[in-house]
Protein backbone atom coordinates (compact mmCIF):
# COMPACT_ATOMS: atom_id res chain seq x y z
CA UNK A 1 0.00 0.00 0.00
CA UNK A 2 2.68 2.34 0.61
CA UNK A 3 4.58 2.13 -2.58
CA UNK A 4 1.33 2.98 -4.29
CA UNK A 5 0.87 5.79 -2.03
CA UNK A 6 4.58 6.81 -3.40
CA UNK A 7 4.21 6.78 -6.71
CA UNK A 8 0.76 8.62 -6.84
CA UNK A 9 3.24 11.38 -4.93
CA UNK A 10 5.31 11.49 -7.48
CA UNK A 11 3.25 11.53 -10.33
CA UNK A 12 1.57 14.95 -8.63
CA UNK A 13 4.88 16.00 -8.53
CA UNK A 14 5.26 15.91 -12.55
CA UNK A 15 2.18 17.62 -13.31
CA UNK A 16 3.89 21.22 -12.40
CA UNK A 17 7.24 20.24 -14.75
CA UNK A 18 7.69 21.15 -17.98
CA UNK A 19 7.41 18.65 -21.10
CA UNK A 20 10.92 17.87 -21.18
CA UNK A 21 11.29 17.71 -17.65
CA UNK A 22 8.27 15.61 -17.49
CA UNK A 23 9.42 13.25 -20.05
CA UNK A 24 12.71 12.60 -17.98
CA UNK A 25 10.23 12.55 -14.32
CA UNK A 26 8.07 10.01 -16.05
CA UNK A 27 11.06 7.28 -16.61
CA UNK A 28 12.47 7.74 -13.46
CA UNK A 29 9.12 6.98 -11.84
CA UNK A 30 9.02 4.06 -14.44
CA UNK A 31 12.42 2.77 -12.56
CA UNK A 32 11.55 3.54 -9.25
CA UNK A 33 8.40 1.49 -10.02
CA UNK A 34 10.15 -1.49 -11.14
CA UNK A 35 12.51 -1.94 -8.34
CA UNK A 36 9.84 -1.69 -6.34
CA UNK A 37 8.15 -4.65 -7.81
CA UNK A 38 11.29 -6.62 -8.14
CA UNK A 39 12.07 -6.15 -3.90
CA UNK A 40 8.04 -7.01 -3.69
CA UNK A 41 8.59 -10.02 -5.69
CA UNK A 42 11.60 -11.32 -3.80
CA UNK A 43 10.09 -10.70 -0.78
CA UNK A 44 7.10 -13.21 -1.73
CA UNK A 45 9.54 -15.27 -2.75
CA UNK A 46 11.35 -15.47 0.48
CA UNK A 47 7.66 -16.11 2.60
CA UNK A 48 6.57 -18.51 0.33
CA UNK A 49 9.83 -20.26 0.61
CA UNK A 50 10.27 -20.13 4.25
CA UNK A 51 6.48 -21.74 4.33
CA UNK A 52 7.90 -24.07 2.15
CA UNK A 53 10.34 -25.41 4.10
CA UNK A 54 8.43 -25.09 7.35
CA UNK A 55 6.09 -27.78 5.72
CA UNK A 56 8.39 -29.74 4.39
CA UNK A 57 10.27 -30.19 7.91
CA UNK A 58 6.87 -30.79 9.57
CA UNK A 59 6.38 -33.71 7.36
CA UNK A 60 8.98 -35.25 9.29
CA UNK A 61 10.91 -36.59 6.13
CA UNK A 62 13.73 -34.72 6.07
CA UNK A 63 14.99 -31.15 7.96
CA UNK A 64 16.41 -29.74 5.28
CA UNK A 65 15.73 -29.22 1.43
CA UNK A 66 17.96 -31.78 -0.77
CA UNK A 67 20.04 -31.19 -3.75
CA UNK A 68 18.00 -33.88 -4.98
CA UNK A 69 14.38 -31.87 -4.26
CA UNK A 70 15.93 -28.78 -5.70
CA UNK A 71 17.71 -30.02 -9.41
CA UNK A 72 13.93 -32.21 -9.46
CA UNK A 73 12.00 -28.61 -8.65
CA UNK A 74 14.37 -26.83 -11.13
CA UNK A 75 13.84 -29.60 -14.41
CA UNK A 76 9.97 -31.34 -13.62
CA UNK A 77 7.72 -29.00 -15.96
CA UNK A 78 4.60 -27.69 -14.22
CA UNK A 79 1.92 -30.11 -13.15
CA UNK A 80 -1.36 -28.20 -13.08
CA UNK A 81 -2.72 -29.75 -16.34
CA UNK A 82 -6.14 -31.36 -15.29
CA UNK A 83 -5.84 -34.13 -17.66
CA UNK A 84 -2.52 -34.93 -15.98
CA UNK A 85 -3.84 -34.17 -11.79
CA UNK A 86 -6.82 -36.60 -13.10
CA UNK A 87 -5.03 -39.50 -14.39
CA UNK A 88 -2.26 -38.98 -11.46
CA UNK A 89 -5.08 -39.90 -8.68
CA UNK A 90 -6.84 -42.47 -10.79
CA UNK A 91 -3.67 -43.98 -11.54
CA UNK A 92 -2.28 -44.06 -7.72
CA UNK A 93 -5.67 -45.12 -6.33
CA UNK A 94 -5.36 -48.42 -8.99
CA UNK A 95 -8.41 -47.54 -11.59
CA UNK A 96 -7.29 -49.50 -14.53
CA UNK A 97 -9.37 -47.14 -16.76
CA UNK A 98 -6.72 -44.51 -15.61
CA UNK A 99 -4.03 -46.63 -16.22
CA UNK A 100 -5.28 -47.22 -19.87
CA UNK A 101 -5.73 -43.86 -20.67
CA UNK A 102 -2.24 -42.97 -19.14
CA UNK A 103 -0.15 -45.22 -21.36
CA UNK A 104 -1.96 -44.50 -24.45
CA UNK A 105 -1.08 -41.28 -23.54
CA UNK A 106 2.51 -41.66 -23.56
CA UNK A 107 1.71 -44.13 -27.05
CA UNK A 108 1.00 -40.70 -28.27
CA UNK A 109 3.05 -39.09 -30.71
CA UNK A 110 1.43 -35.35 -30.62
CA UNK A 111 3.74 -32.81 -29.20
CA UNK A 112 1.39 -31.67 -26.73
CA UNK A 113 0.03 -35.34 -25.58
CA UNK A 114 3.71 -35.76 -25.53
CA UNK A 115 4.49 -33.06 -22.95
CA UNK A 116 1.45 -33.96 -20.83
CA UNK A 117 2.95 -37.42 -20.67
CA UNK A 118 6.05 -36.35 -19.20
CA UNK A 119 4.10 -34.65 -16.56
CA UNK A 120 2.37 -37.65 -15.91
CA UNK A 121 5.70 -39.48 -15.36
CA UNK A 122 7.52 -37.24 -13.77
CA UNK A 123 5.00 -37.44 -10.81
CA UNK A 124 4.55 -41.00 -11.19
CA UNK A 125 8.42 -41.51 -11.07
CA UNK A 126 8.15 -39.29 -7.83
CA UNK A 127 5.54 -40.91 -6.44
CA UNK A 128 7.03 -44.22 -6.73
CA UNK A 129 10.13 -43.19 -5.63
CA UNK A 130 8.49 -42.02 -2.28
CA UNK A 131 6.83 -45.65 -1.84
CA UNK A 132 10.19 -47.06 -2.12
CA UNK A 133 11.79 -44.93 0.16
CA UNK A 134 9.12 -45.84 2.76
CA UNK A 135 9.36 -49.72 2.63
CA UNK A 136 11.09 -51.82 4.84
CA UNK A 137 11.63 -54.57 1.70
CA UNK A 138 13.24 -52.29 -0.70
CA UNK A 139 12.14 -51.95 -3.81
CA UNK A 140 8.73 -52.92 -4.23
CA UNK A 141 8.15 -53.96 -7.60
CA UNK A 142 9.79 -56.93 -9.31
CA UNK A 143 10.44 -56.68 -13.56
CA UNK A 144 10.95 -60.17 -15.81
CA UNK A 145 11.02 -60.35 -19.27
CA UNK A 146 9.99 -62.87 -21.32
CA UNK A 147 11.54 -63.23 -24.67
CA UNK A 148 11.99 -66.36 -27.07
CA UNK A 149 11.15 -68.13 -30.37
CA UNK A 150 7.77 -68.14 -31.48
CA UNK A 151 5.80 -71.36 -30.48
CA UNK A 152 7.73 -71.25 -27.86
CA UNK A 153 4.61 -70.61 -25.36
CA UNK A 154 5.03 -67.42 -23.87
CA UNK A 155 1.49 -65.93 -23.95
CA UNK A 156 0.56 -69.68 -22.11
CA UNK A 157 3.12 -69.36 -20.25
CA UNK A 158 1.80 -65.58 -19.20
CA UNK A 159 -1.40 -66.98 -18.55
CA UNK A 160 -0.26 -69.76 -15.77
CA UNK A 161 2.43 -67.80 -14.29
CA UNK A 162 0.47 -64.76 -13.67
CA UNK A 163 -3.00 -67.03 -12.37
CA UNK A 164 -0.19 -68.71 -10.12
CA UNK A 165 1.15 -65.18 -8.60
CA UNK A 166 -2.39 -63.59 -8.24
CA UNK A 167 -3.76 -66.61 -6.66
CA UNK A 168 -0.80 -65.76 -4.31
CA UNK A 169 -1.94 -62.40 -3.48
CA UNK A 170 0.07 -60.65 -6.08
CA UNK A 171 -0.68 -57.90 -8.56
CA UNK A 172 0.25 -58.89 -12.18
CA UNK A 173 0.69 -56.22 -14.95
CA UNK A 174 1.27 -57.95 -18.49
CA UNK A 175 2.82 -55.75 -21.55
CA UNK A 176 2.23 -57.59 -24.70
CA UNK A 177 4.39 -56.58 -27.69
CA UNK A 178 2.22 -57.95 -30.96
CA UNK A 179 4.28 -57.59 -34.60
CA UNK A 180 3.40 -55.14 -36.52
CA UNK A 181 2.44 -55.31 -40.22
CA UNK A 182 5.48 -54.58 -42.08
CA UNK A 183 2.94 -53.53 -45.25
CA UNK A 184 0.27 -51.92 -43.65
CA UNK A 185 1.51 -51.14 -40.21
CA UNK A 186 -1.50 -52.52 -38.09
CA UNK A 187 -1.22 -54.99 -35.28
CA UNK A 188 -4.17 -57.92 -34.24
CA UNK A 189 -3.18 -57.21 -30.72
CA UNK A 190 -4.57 -60.53 -30.00
CA UNK A 191 -3.02 -61.80 -27.00
CA UNK A 192 -6.04 -61.30 -24.72
CA UNK A 193 -7.28 -64.15 -26.94
CA UNK A 194 -5.01 -66.14 -25.31
CA UNK A 195 -5.30 -65.36 -21.79
CA UNK A 196 -8.57 -65.84 -21.24
CA UNK A 197 -8.65 -66.26 -17.20
CA UNK A 198 -5.97 -63.80 -16.39
CA UNK A 199 -7.63 -61.24 -18.81
CA UNK A 200 -10.83 -61.76 -16.12
CA UNK A 201 -8.69 -61.42 -12.97
CA UNK A 202 -9.35 -58.18 -11.54
CA UNK A 203 -5.26 -58.32 -9.82
CA UNK A 204 -4.07 -58.49 -12.92
CA UNK A 205 -4.39 -56.12 -16.42
CA UNK A 206 -3.17 -56.55 -20.17
CA UNK A 207 -2.20 -54.65 -22.21
CA UNK A 208 -1.19 -55.38 -26.22
CA UNK A 209 1.34 -52.89 -27.82
CA UNK A 210 2.29 -52.76 -31.46
CA UNK A 211 5.44 -53.33 -32.07
CA UNK A 212 5.60 -50.61 -34.63
CA UNK A 213 8.98 -52.34 -36.44
CA UNK A 214 11.07 -51.99 -33.89
CA UNK A 215 13.39 -54.99 -33.43
CA UNK A 216 12.14 -57.06 -30.64
CA UNK A 217 9.21 -55.43 -30.52
CA UNK A 218 9.87 -53.32 -27.65
CA UNK A 219 10.15 -49.10 -27.82
CA UNK A 220 10.89 -46.53 -25.71
CA UNK A 221 6.79 -46.25 -24.27
CA UNK A 222 7.17 -49.74 -23.15
CA UNK A 223 9.87 -48.54 -20.70
CA UNK A 224 7.50 -46.17 -19.75
CA UNK A 225 4.64 -47.91 -19.27
CA UNK A 226 6.04 -50.38 -16.68
CA UNK A 227 6.57 -47.03 -14.66
CA UNK A 228 2.45 -46.48 -14.70
CA UNK A 229 2.44 -49.70 -13.94
CA UNK A 230 4.43 -49.65 -10.52
CA UNK A 231 2.30 -46.39 -9.68
CA UNK A 232 -1.03 -48.11 -9.87
CA UNK A 233 0.09 -50.69 -7.70
CA UNK A 234 1.41 -53.52 -9.61
CA UNK A 235 3.55 -55.48 -7.71
CA UNK A 236 4.86 -58.21 -10.72
CA UNK A 237 5.39 -56.65 -14.41
CA UNK A 238 5.85 -58.97 -17.35
CA UNK A 239 6.86 -57.81 -20.74
CA UNK A 240 6.38 -60.78 -23.37
CA UNK A 241 8.37 -59.30 -26.52
CA UNK A 242 7.87 -60.77 -30.41
CA UNK A 243 9.21 -64.33 -30.88
CA UNK A 244 12.87 -63.07 -31.65
CA UNK A 245 16.25 -64.75 -32.65
CA UNK A 246 19.80 -64.78 -31.87
CA UNK A 247 20.17 -60.84 -31.25
CA UNK A 248 16.99 -59.05 -30.24
CA UNK A 249 17.34 -58.53 -27.09
CA UNK A 250 16.51 -54.83 -25.81
CA UNK A 251 13.87 -56.15 -23.25
CA UNK A 252 17.06 -56.98 -21.05
CA UNK A 253 17.60 -52.99 -20.57
CA UNK A 254 14.43 -52.39 -18.99
CA UNK A 255 13.69 -55.31 -16.60
CA UNK A 256 15.42 -56.96 -13.44
CA UNK A 257 15.45 -60.24 -14.48
CA UNK A 258 15.58 -61.32 -18.28
CA UNK A 259 14.33 -64.86 -19.13
CA UNK A 260 14.58 -66.63 -21.98
CA UNK A 261 11.51 -69.52 -23.06
CA UNK A 262 12.49 -71.85 -25.27
CA UNK A 263 10.47 -75.41 -26.77
CA UNK A 264 12.06 -78.51 -26.01
CA UNK A 265 13.86 -80.05 -29.26
CA UNK A 266 15.84 -75.66 -29.63
CA UNK A 267 19.28 -76.93 -30.67
CA UNK A 268 22.10 -79.16 -29.44
CA UNK A 269 24.50 -77.03 -27.68
CA UNK A 270 26.73 -75.50 -30.12
CA UNK A 271 23.46 -73.69 -31.10
CA UNK A 272 22.86 -72.47 -27.68
CA UNK A 273 26.56 -71.14 -27.07
CA UNK A 274 25.90 -68.98 -30.57
CA UNK A 275 22.57 -67.53 -29.67
CA UNK A 276 23.88 -63.80 -28.66
CA UNK A 277 20.99 -63.73 -26.53
CA UNK A 278 21.32 -66.66 -24.14
CA UNK A 279 24.58 -64.27 -22.89
CA UNK A 280 22.02 -61.95 -21.15
CA UNK A 281 19.47 -64.08 -20.33
CA UNK A 282 19.98 -64.62 -16.18
CA UNK A 283 17.48 -68.24 -16.61
CA UNK A 284 16.53 -70.43 -19.35
CA UNK A 285 13.41 -71.74 -18.89
CA UNK A 286 12.44 -74.78 -21.03
CA UNK A 287 8.18 -74.83 -22.09
CA UNK A 288 6.14 -77.46 -22.35
CA UNK A 289 7.88 -80.34 -20.27
CA UNK A 290 4.86 -82.57 -20.93
CA UNK A 291 3.58 -85.75 -22.30
CA UNK A 292 5.86 -86.85 -24.65
CA UNK A 293 7.99 -84.24 -25.19
CA UNK A 294 9.30 -84.85 -21.57
CA UNK A 295 12.42 -86.70 -23.00
CA UNK A 296 13.36 -84.02 -25.40
CA UNK A 297 12.80 -81.05 -22.51
CA UNK A 298 15.27 -83.02 -20.41
CA UNK A 299 17.42 -83.43 -22.63
CA UNK A 300 18.07 -79.48 -23.86
CA UNK A 301 17.92 -78.86 -20.22
CA UNK A 302 21.26 -80.91 -20.24
CA UNK A 303 22.60 -78.95 -23.48
CA UNK A 304 22.18 -75.41 -22.07
CA UNK A 305 23.40 -76.04 -18.68
CA UNK A 306 26.58 -76.89 -20.45
CA UNK A 307 26.57 -74.26 -22.80
CA UNK A 308 26.17 -72.19 -20.14
CA UNK A 309 29.14 -72.49 -18.59
CA UNK A 310 30.91 -71.64 -21.20
CA UNK A 311 29.26 -68.09 -20.67
CA UNK A 312 30.87 -65.25 -19.14
CA UNK A 313 29.60 -64.60 -15.71
CA UNK A 314 27.86 -61.23 -15.64
CA UNK A 315 27.23 -61.59 -12.25
CA UNK A 316 28.83 -62.05 -8.75
CA UNK A 317 26.06 -62.89 -7.08
CA UNK A 318 23.94 -65.18 -9.50
CA UNK A 319 24.37 -67.75 -12.12
CA UNK A 320 22.09 -68.23 -14.69
CA UNK A 321 19.64 -71.12 -14.08
CA UNK A 322 17.72 -73.59 -16.80
CA UNK A 323 14.47 -74.66 -15.66
CA UNK A 324 11.78 -77.32 -16.86
CA UNK A 325 8.06 -75.95 -16.33
CA UNK A 326 4.65 -76.77 -17.73
CA UNK A 327 2.86 -74.41 -18.84
CA UNK A 328 -0.23 -77.18 -19.47
CA UNK A 329 -0.30 -79.21 -16.13
CA UNK A 330 1.64 -76.27 -14.23
CA UNK A 331 4.29 -78.79 -13.09
CA UNK A 332 7.85 -76.28 -11.99
CA UNK A 333 6.05 -73.25 -11.82
CA UNK A 334 5.96 -72.95 -8.05
CA UNK A 335 9.86 -74.17 -8.03
CA UNK A 336 10.09 -71.17 -11.04
CA UNK A 337 9.18 -68.86 -9.02
CA UNK A 338 11.30 -69.51 -5.69
CA UNK A 339 13.93 -69.05 -8.18
CA UNK A 340 13.44 -65.97 -9.36
CA UNK A 341 12.17 -64.56 -5.74
CA UNK A 342 15.80 -65.71 -4.79
CA UNK A 343 17.53 -63.98 -7.80
CA UNK A 344 15.85 -60.36 -6.74
CA UNK A 345 16.73 -60.87 -3.16
CA UNK A 346 20.65 -61.65 -3.86
CA UNK A 347 20.40 -59.04 -6.08
CA UNK A 348 19.12 -56.51 -4.02
CA UNK A 349 21.07 -57.13 -1.29
CA UNK A 350 24.20 -57.12 -3.17
CA UNK A 351 22.77 -53.95 -4.61
CA UNK A 352 22.92 -55.05 -8.28
CA UNK A 353 19.54 -54.38 -8.44
CA UNK A 354 20.17 -50.64 -7.62
CA UNK A 355 23.22 -50.18 -10.04
CA UNK A 356 20.86 -52.32 -12.94
CA UNK A 357 18.06 -49.88 -12.68
CA UNK A 358 20.37 -47.06 -12.63
CA UNK A 359 22.09 -48.09 -15.94
CA UNK A 360 18.81 -48.44 -16.86
CA UNK A 361 17.80 -44.86 -16.54
CA UNK A 362 20.52 -43.54 -18.70
CA UNK A 363 19.86 -46.59 -21.60
CA UNK A 364 16.24 -44.86 -21.46
CA UNK A 365 17.39 -41.58 -21.71
CA UNK A 366 19.44 -42.03 -24.27
CA UNK A 367 17.39 -44.01 -26.35
CA UNK A 368 14.75 -40.40 -26.39
CA UNK A 369 17.47 -38.95 -27.50
CA UNK A 370 17.41 -40.69 -30.32
CA UNK A 371 14.33 -41.15 -31.20
CA UNK A 372 13.75 -37.48 -31.47
CA UNK A 373 16.80 -36.85 -32.96
CA UNK A 374 15.94 -39.31 -36.00
CA UNK A 375 12.63 -37.47 -35.86
CA UNK A 376 13.91 -33.68 -36.32
CA UNK A 377 16.11 -35.50 -39.28
CA UNK A 378 13.00 -36.40 -40.98
CA UNK A 379 11.52 -33.40 -40.76
CA UNK A 380 13.95 -30.58 -40.98
CA UNK A 381 13.01 -28.76 -44.19
CA UNK A 382 16.43 -28.94 -45.85
CA UNK A 383 16.97 -32.53 -45.61
CA UNK A 384 13.45 -33.20 -46.56
CA UNK A 385 13.92 -31.01 -50.23
CA UNK A 386 17.50 -33.05 -50.68
CA UNK A 387 16.03 -36.80 -49.58
CA UNK A 388 14.29 -37.70 -52.54
CA UNK A 389 16.92 -36.59 -55.39
CA UNK A 390 20.06 -38.12 -53.03
CA UNK A 391 18.26 -41.46 -53.03
CA UNK A 392 17.29 -41.39 -56.78
CA UNK A 393 21.14 -40.69 -56.97
CA UNK A 394 22.29 -43.78 -54.54
CA UNK A 395 19.98 -45.85 -56.58
CA UNK A 396 21.51 -45.19 -60.04
CA UNK A 397 24.61 -45.71 -58.45
CA UNK A 398 25.82 -42.02 -58.94
CA UNK A 399 26.69 -41.68 -55.36
CA UNK A 400 27.47 -44.10 -52.86
CA UNK A 401 24.85 -44.47 -49.91
CA UNK A 402 27.78 -43.30 -47.15
CA UNK A 403 28.67 -40.25 -49.42
CA UNK A 404 24.42 -39.57 -49.27
CA UNK A 405 24.40 -39.30 -46.34
CA UNK A 406 27.43 -37.13 -45.14
CA UNK A 407 25.23 -34.31 -47.41
CA UNK A 408 22.34 -35.54 -45.84
CA UNK A 409 23.84 -34.69 -42.37
CA UNK A 410 26.06 -31.45 -42.99
CA UNK A 411 22.77 -30.14 -44.25
CA UNK A 412 20.99 -30.68 -41.03
CA UNK A 413 23.71 -29.53 -38.33
CA UNK A 414 23.47 -26.41 -41.11
CA UNK A 415 20.12 -26.12 -40.91
CA UNK A 416 19.40 -27.13 -36.89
Amino acid sequence: MARYHMISFLGSVSCNLSMKHQLSWHKYIINIHRSISSASLKSRQIINGHNERLNFFHSGTCVNQTEEKQEQTKYVMSDKDELVHKLFKGLTRGDRSCLARSITLIESSHPGKRKQAQQLLSRVLDYNKHKTKHTLRGTQSFRIGLTGPPGAGKSTFIEAFGKFLTEKGFKVAVLAVDPSSSTTGGSLLGDKTRMPELSRDMNAYIRPSPSSGKLGGVTRTTNEAIVLCEGAGYDVTLVETVGVGQSEFVVADMVDMFCLLIPPAGGDELQGIKKGIVEVADMVVINKSDGDLVAAARRIQAEYVSALKFMRQRSKVWKPKVKRISSLTKEGIPELWNIMVNYKTLTFESGELRMKREKQLKIWMWNHIQDYIMEAFYKQEGVAKKMDHLEKMVVRGVITPGHAADVLLKTFMKYS
